[in-house]
């Protein structure tokens, strides 16, 4: 679905995955300031939405997911990641449950695949699935005047819409046609429309990684610093538990997050997936990248957890400096005491 929002003045479509919303409204460098000094709204309505509902979903979802869902409040934000037994990350979900549903957003494309996975695994339970991604649009809220921006449009969001209240920003799962309306009301409210240049260069600012842009077939929890947010380590037994509970006990991710600052005299942003090079040498690869409007082009990438923390890189002929996100100490926790036989 391309959004109705694209028609508004100054709209320009985004790159692929996002094509379908818009990538800014005339004003790039303003609308990031919006989204860090005052409010500004950002259509996300490419984003899959899923609907999970039924009396067992938190406990069904608790076994499926890396995140402590079981008896969840309501109201509550949080993050899943849904794993192949191996660990290696299949779906990141943003989630939040009402009291009757559990709603999640995830990248553009795959809800489908999500929802027949968990319909695959429904069994006897009372569970139901939707992927509802033709019905819903996600609209996020960000900013310090957020909560006022929010509250003074309030009355255009139709009744019983699902308010997923992030620490730095708010999704509102809107009914597709109530897009346009609720937009209206926030600006008339005093945010600004934010596309995704400036959404995504907060996100890289905030060393937010996002699946598929940020990720690889190969990448595990840990490398992508979702620990504590996405997975919870004190619960039982599901997909990828095995691999999470190995690195953080015994051992340490092969690669690790981190934040690119490139030279800002390149004229262009590197292309996702490019090799981050060390000596003439690929150590890693290199993600999203955005030029944010205080800390110049910045972009995320992976690279091997043994390179040093102070290593300058090149990354698509761009010179870049490093900034640690993900620790090369990450994992191995395991205080292992050796015991020697006497004397």
């Amino acid at each position: 679905m391309t959004s109705p929002l694209l028609k508004r003045p100054g709209a320009v479509s985004a790159e692929t995955p996002d094509t379908a919303i818009a990538a800014h409204y005339g004003e790039p460098s303003q609308e990031q300031r919006a989204l860090e000094r005052g409010s500004g709204w950002t259509d996300r309505g490419n984003r899959g939405v899923v609907r999970v509902t039924g009396p067992d979903r938190l406990s069904w979802l608790h076994s499926l997911t890396s995140q402590f869902l079981d008896g969840i409040a309501p109201g509550t934000a949080t993050e899943a990641l849904v794993m192949d037994a191996k660990g290696h990350i299949l779906h990141h979900l943003s989630a939040v449950d009402d009291g009757t549903s559990l709603w999640a957003h995830v990248e553009p494309g795959t809800a489908a695949e999500l929802t027949r996975f968990l319909d695959s695994m429904r069994f006897m339970l009372r569970v139901e699935v939707a992927d509802l991604s033709d019905e819903r649009a996600v609209l996020t809220v960000a900013g310090p005047e957020r909560a006022a921006v929010l509250g003074a449009a309030g009355s255009a969001l139709p009744p019983g819409t699902p308010v997923r209240v992030a620490d730095d920003e708010t999704d509102l799962f809107l009914p597709v046609d109530a897009l346009e309306a609720v937009a209206d009301a926030l600006t008339a409210a005093g945010a600004r429309p934010a596309g995704m240049w400036a959404y995504e260069a907060r996100r890289i600012a905030a060393h937010r990684p996002r699946l598929g842009l940020d990720t690889d077939h190969r990448a595990i929890a840990h490398e992508m610093g979702w620990i504590g947010s996405a997975v919870h380590l004190e619960k039982g037994c599901y997909p990828g538990q095995e691999t999470v509970a190995r690195v953080h006990n015994l051992g340490r991710p092969p690669r690790r997050l981190v934040m690119l600052h490139l030279d800002g005299t390149a004229e262009r942003l590197p292309e996702r997936g490019a090799p981050v090079e060390l000596d003439g040498r690929a150590v890693g690869f290199v993600g999203s990248s955005a030029r944010h409007f205080e800390l110049g082009p910045v972009a995320l990438g992976l690279v091997k957890r043994n390179i040093p923390v102070d290593a300058d890189f090149t990354v698509d002929g761009i010179a870049a400096g490093q900034e640690v996100v993900v620790s090369p100490d990450t994992g191995a926790n395991a205080e292992i005491t050796l015991r020697r036989r006497p004397g």
